[in-house]
């Protein structure tokens, strides 16, 4: 089972090629994708405004075109749907993302978490566990809940 577990990995997500900077973006689009994917699986139920909301994020922190849209997110859904763990997700973004960076992803899975006008403890824990793996303080952990928390006040 090992063995098959790494070649998921070596197949789908690792970066092949160090020097081509396009497959490299690609695989970092599809990690945060996948993490998106995983907030709106989180509390057990598929809500239509999560996925809306995931699909308006991903266009807008990566400025592609809807049909780009379309094929990242069902490969991502593939990639989640298979994954043993977020790490292999998680290692792109620390390896490829400034911190900065890293906070655009996170404050858009808080927006992903708070789209259906609830947040279930189960999204709360996975948005903190990734948190932790991508190195965002606590400080800022907080900061982007409440940041998003207060956007779906104005908003309702």
């Amino acid at each position: 089972m090992l063995v098959k577990i790494k070649q998921f990995f070596k197949e789908h997500l690792e970066i092949t090629d160090a020097e081509n900077p396009e497959s490299t973006e690609q695989a970092v689009q599809l990690a945060c994708a996948a993490l998106l994917i995983e907030v709106s699986k989180a509390d057990f139920t598929l809500d239509s405004r999560e996925t809306e909301a995931m699909v308006e994020l991903v266009q807008q922190l990566f400025s592609l075109d809807p049909a780009d849209v379309d094929k990242l997110i069902k490969l991502a859904q593939e990639e989640t749907d298979q994954a043993p763990s977020l790490y292999q997700f998680t290692r792109l973004v620390n390896d490829f993302y400034g911190y900065d960076q890293k906070l655009q992803l996170l404050s858009a899975m808080w927006q992903v978490a708070y789209a259906d006008d609830n947040l279930d403890k189960y999204e709360e824990h996975l948005i903190r566990k990734v948190a932790e793996l991508i190195y965002v303080t606590h400080n800022d952990f907080i900061r982007l809940k409440v940041s998003a928390q207060a956007s779906l006040s104005k908003t309702s």
